[in-house]
């Protein structure tokens, strides 16, 4: 039987597509996974097989998919899933990260879910509030119109429709599927309940779940909120500068790289971009949690989705629509949301199986309790509880309803609190793991220091001609990209020193550049410069600068200096090293630079162990061998260089803002802005959201496994208005505990 048509096409995609070395394939639970190889965009991803997933978006078994090699690609089924590999060795394998691509058309249907959910809750909310109403009348009616019964049902009656409507209609969804949850054992004991003349009860146990769904959904919408402000930020058209200098309206998505955007007081920039006319403060809170505004001029770069404050500015777009910082914030988020933490798969074993066991122990005690120990099966005499009334409270006891939101709701109210302060967490998984890590990996340069070069201090040779060396250099430097120039540069401007005119600029290579500055010579670029000329036995005399200072020389007629630089270590850092080590959590270095410059940093910040001259393999193998000692190690990095250390760890750490795409794509846990000191709000949140996990748990499986021993051993049972109530009582319990991580600063409530 030949493989069908999809097979083939979807071996002719995975070929063409770069970085992409496998695929898992899942039509029954709608999940399509990935395996990459190094950086590659979702927006790639979804490029790349985007025909094929149309191709197969309505299969909904893999009876037909090949099995075997197919054009080159290894098929294989696997438990209902379609795995299709490219060639490759053992090890390959083992660096590979996998990465779900959201179902064709999930994408769509998820923010029509978003913008459905607040009308939800309000609408279960006013579900539950008919239901009381109605079971209020009812009681009323019972009481005050003893002879007119029918009256009273009749207020039940409508009491039991409003506040079991939604199940009911959950339970006509699922049943045909072959799903019994936990809305459909509810409707069975509320129909028992009636059935046995307990209107009243029946109408009770329906309010408190209903009511305790309004507030689920209101728990979720609530958290969700949180995540959704950052969506909504994404600006859709950009004012887009011609060449005729005429502003157009266009869609962000057809801005190119390059392009001049204007923006006007009060709207938010549309792309990422760098700064070329006007001055103004941005917003940047939502990407970064940094409350006071960024002040922003010529030169300086934006973020897209950041409010511009006060000042009408001109961009020019250095990034695309797809690859804005933004973006990748909502990819991240996304991402973290479709991965379960490990409890949570715990907790989602909780289907259909435990309902079927929870409904054959309900019959079982049942018949016990009626064949065995002789109750009443239905009508039991005034005082005495029959064999049914006792069932259905053991029915509704056994119902996790607590238990199963207890884990998620903690995550995403964790991952929401994250992400409104620059602290992206990519999963539950990395939420729950971090605060178990008692070992830090920091890279030097981006992560402990700032990456970026300034000038310390400018020396003259004689002294008192400093201000020239500076002016020569800014002139010379103004013509070049590099680093050291940026810095010179911009340390130029801060002291008002402007680029001066240059004539017969020239590079030399590996050693600098010269030019004539306003009509005078001169050379500017590394000291040896100075050794083959009359300088020569001069500057071997000269003191070489300290390991953590780099210099630039300058050389012109009558005048001879030096800039010194040097990478600053960001004023956070100490605090945190300081801070990491009262936790217990010992502090180590890795870096690819000087001993002695490495050395320096680590003495400053008081680390406890310092690496240095590391490449990326020696990064990876002291990152295994701690991880071999028994240490849960967690790596902070920001380079390409870092990406295979940030792998090999139990907890990636990228810091965003600088961050390589390898990098952020290793990473379990985003900083963005490049704040090392969200790393501290991160773990402090790891810690409360673990606090409110456990909590969860004792409150949801305790009060479960009491109600049901009491509601299986008592003498006489329980009320099944008090079973009710604790069944009930304790999802509204887990969902606000749950809501408590939205509040409070720094990851503490």
């Amino acid at each position: 039987m030949p493989p069908p048509a999809w097979a083939a096409e979807l071996a002719a995609a995975l070929r063409r597509a770069e970085g992409i070395e496998a695929v898992s394939i899942d039509p029954a639970g709608r999940r399509i996974e990935a395996a990459t190889l190094g950086p590659v965009d979702d927006a790639v991803l979804r490029a790349e097989l985007a025909a094929t997933l149309r191709a197969i978006g309505e299969i909904v078994d893999l009876t037909a998919a090949p099995e075997g090699v197919l054009a080159g690609l290894r098929f294989a089924r696997h438990e209902g899933r379609l795995v299709v590999e490219k060639p490759s060795c053992d090890t390959a394998h083992r660096l590979w990260r996998w990465r779900e691509i959201p179902w064709p058309g999930a994408e769509e249907a998820e923010a029509h879910g978003h913008e459905e959910e607040e009308e939800d809750w309000r609408v279960l909310a006013g579900f539950a509030g008919a239901c009381a109403v109605f079971g209020v009348a009812g009681l009323a009616t019972a009481h005050f119109l003893p002879e007119r019964p029918m009256v009273s049902v009749v207020c039940y009656a409508l009491a039991v429709i409003a506040g079991g409507w939604d199940a009911f209609m959950d339970s006509v969804e699922n049943l045909p599927k072959g799903r019994f949850d936990v809305h459909f054992l509810m409707l069975v004991v509320a129909a028992g309940a009636c059935a046995i003349g307990q209107w009243g009860e029946g109408a009770m146990l329906l309010f408190l779940f209903s009511g305790a769904g309004a507030l689920e959904h209101f728990a979720m919408h609530r958290t969700k909120k949180e995540i959704d402000s950052l969506f909504k930020a994404a600006p859709k058209t950009a004012c887009v500068i011609g060449v005729d200098g005429a502003e157009t309206e266009t869609p962000v998505e057809s801005v190119k790289v390059g392009d001049r955007v204007a923006v006007k007081p009060g709207d938010a920039f549309p792309l990422d971009g760098e700064v070329i006319e006007g001055e103004s403060a941005a917003d940047e809170s939502t990407l970064t949690g940094e409350a006071r505004p960024v002040p922003k001029a010529a030169g300086d770069g934006v973020f897209g989705g950041t409010m511009n404050l006060w000042g009408a500015v001109r961009v020019r777009v250095t990034k695309l629509a797809s690859e804005s910082s933004l973006q990748k914030i909502i990819r991240l988020i996304r991402d973290a949301q479709m991965r379960k933490a490990p409890s949570q798969r715990f907790t989602d074993k909780f289907g259909t199986a435990y309902s079927l066991g929870i409904i054959g122990l309900t019959i079982a005690a049942f018949l016990f309790w009626w064949l065995v120990s002789g109750m009443p099966a239905f009508n039991a005499p005034a005082g005495e509880k029959s064999a049914f009334y006792r069932a259905m409270t053991l029915l509704v006891v056994s119902s996790p309803c607590a238990l199963v939101l207890s884990i998620p709701s903690a995550i995403l109210a964790a991952i929401a609190w994250g992400a409104r302060r620059g602290i992206l967490f990519r999963g539950g998984a990395a939420i729950e793991k971090l605060a178990e890590i008692d070992c830090v990996c920091l890279d030097k340069t981006g992560t402990l220091t700032t990456g970026e070069l300034a000038v310390e201090r400018v020396e003259s040779f004689p002294a008192g001609r400093e201000a020239d060396i500076l002016r020569l250099a800014v002139a010379l430097e103004a013509h070049s990209t590099h680093p050291l120039a940026r810095a010179i540069v911009a340390h130029g401007k801060r002291n008002g020193v402007a680029p001066a005119a240059v004539s017969d600029f020239r590079s030399m290579t590996g050693m600098g550049v010269r030019g004539a500055v306003e009509g005078l010579s001169c050379a500017l670029g590394r000291r040896e410069l100075l050794a083959t000329g009359p300088l020569g036995e001069w500057a071997e005399k000269l003191p070489e600068p300290s390991a953590d200072h780099a210099e630039v020389w300058v050389v012109a007629e009558g005048v001879i200096g030096r800039l010194l630089l040097r990478d600053e270590i960001r004023r956070e850092s100490k605090p945190v090293m300081d801070a990491l080590a009262a936790m217990k959590v010992r502090t180590v270095m890795l870096t690819g630079d000087r001993r002695e410059a490495a050395a320096e940093v680590g003495k400053k910040l008081g680390l406890a162990e310092v690496q240095a001259g590391l490449k990326p393999e020696g990064k990876v193998e002291y990152v295994r061998a701690l991880s071999r000692s028994g240490h849960k190690v967690a790596m902070v990095g920001d380079g390409v260089n870092d990406a295979p250390a940030l792998a090999s760890a139990d907890i990636a750490v990228a810091m965003g803002a600088r961050g390589s795409d390898a990098a952020l794509e290793q990473s379990d846990l985003v900083l963005m802005d490049d704040r090392i000191e969200l790393f501290l709000d991160a773990r402090r949140l790891s810690e409360r959201a673990r606090a409110v996990i456990r909590q969860n748990l004792v409150i949801s499986l305790g009060t479960l496994l009491v109600m049901m021993l009491v509601s299986l051993f008592a003498p006489h049972g329980i009320p099944l208005a008090f079973g009710v109530f604790a069944h009930e009582g304790s999802t509204m319990l887990v969902c606000l505990n749950s809501l408590r991580l939205l509040l409070g600063k720094g990851g503490r409530a």
